[in-house]
């Protein structure tokens, strides 16, 4: 079982890792984005309702709720009758407003229950608007559900849950009502931001600019480049779509080793390197084997039969090895000395960060 787990560590290990190599050229489109042209979140509260007994029984909001929607198809119900719901649930939904989608455009939303509501297979969302973070209208859902997930119940209360039965999607689920506002083709001066700000990639996407335009682009800040487009929304459409076709050599990213103490998974980048360091790594091993004996008392003595524990406590380490690291070892180096330890990943964990702790690693730990 050891040795197909240090099998399985190698080969993760060398799927998520490579030699150090020279950056390629990348798309400035997919180094950053332009300031004004971004999506926006939006969000609602509806129901759904056409569920087979799996809704929110007597939650309160959904009764409040439902009072709402029967009021607005004329059906008022009765005051203080709270209808038992099982065929209907409180949901969130939320949605993603692309940039420049225009009134009629349909969009995907994801509809998710916020009550004790057990599955939300085969239900339908009711008309419900969704509201951008100003608190205005943007778009209008409404639809059937698809989802993925499946939960199933019996009388003994065994229970059987597939994926996430309490979450669904509606492809095109929702209708833009309202356009979100840009001044990309009027503002005097046009943003360009860098996902992961770096001063000396900035720099070279800066040159690159003002190559093809000369002296369009200004460094802000290790993320913001300032462009000065002529005005007119034709006009910088196709300077912008010049610009992002332009190819960068990023510089290299930063030193990190990012290990997800949850589920073992380490990820190192090419730039880590170690200063000199020894390793050592071993299993070590202790057993206690109780093998009590059975003491009988005398004949024709008063004493009585007892148990006397017997105890053997036993010790031993097995694969116990030392690797050594010289001086700017690369990820390569770093790699194989962890494989010969044959250290799985719990042991990698320890050993990166002994590592940092000693000062031979030089890289940001990042654990999550």
């Amino acid at each position: 079982m050891m040795d197909m787990i240090r099998a399985f560590t190698t080969l993760v290990i060398a799927m998520l890792v490579a030699l150090p190599v020279p950056a390629s050229a990348e798309r400035v489109r997919d180094l950053g984005q332009f300031h004004s042209v971004r999506s926006n979140q939006l969000t609602g509260y509806g129901i759904v309702v056409g569920l087979d007994g799996t809704g929110d029984d007597n939650f309160a909001y959904l009764t409040q709720a439902m009072r709402g929607v029967s009021g607005r198809l004329g059906l008022q119900l009765p005051p203080g009758v709270n209808p038992a719901l099982k065929n209907a649930a409180a949901v969130i939904i939320t949605a993603e407003l692309p940039a420049f989608a225009k009134p009629g455009q349909r969009i995907d939303i994801t509809v998710s229950t916020m009550g004790k509501a057990k599955s939300l297979r085969g239900g339908a969302l009711v008309m419900t608007p969704l509201y951008g973070a100003d608190g205005e209208i943007y778009a209008m859902a409404q639809g059937n559900l698809a989802v993925g997930g499946l939960g199933v119940s019996g009388k003994d209360g065994s229970k059987l849950t597939v994926n996430v039965p309490t979450v669904g999607r509606i492809a095109d689920g929702a209708s833009v009502e309202k356009s979100v506002a840009s001044n990309f083709d009027f503002s005097e001066v046009l943003r360009w931001n860098l996902y992961n700000g770096d001063f000396l990639t900035i720099s070279r996407v800066r040159d690159a600019i003002n190559a093809a335009y000369p002296g369009m682009a200004q460094i802000e800040d290790a993320v913001t480049l300032a462009l000065m487009l002529p005005p007119g929304a034709n006009t910088r459409a196709e300077i912008m779509a010049r610009i992002e076709m332009l190819d960068i050599d990023p510089a290299e990213r930063a030193a990190k080793v990012v290990i997800n103490s949850r589920t073992g998974t380490i990820v190192i980048s090419s730039a880590v390197r170690l200063a000199p360091a020894a390793i050592s790594h071993g299993s070590l091993v202790v057993r206690i084997d109780e093998d009590p004996v059975v003491v009988q008392p005398e004949p024709f003595s008063r004493g009585r039969t007892v148990l006397e524990p017997s105890s053997t406590i036993s010790a031993s380490q097995e694969g116990s090895v030392v690797s050594a690291i010289g001086p700017g070892a690369s990820l390569a180096e770093v790699v194989d000395a962890l494989n010969a330890l044959g250290a799985t990943p719990a042991d990698l964990v320890a050993i990166l960060e002994g590592l940092k702790q000693a000062g031979s690693l030089t890289a940001e730990l990042v654990i999550i």
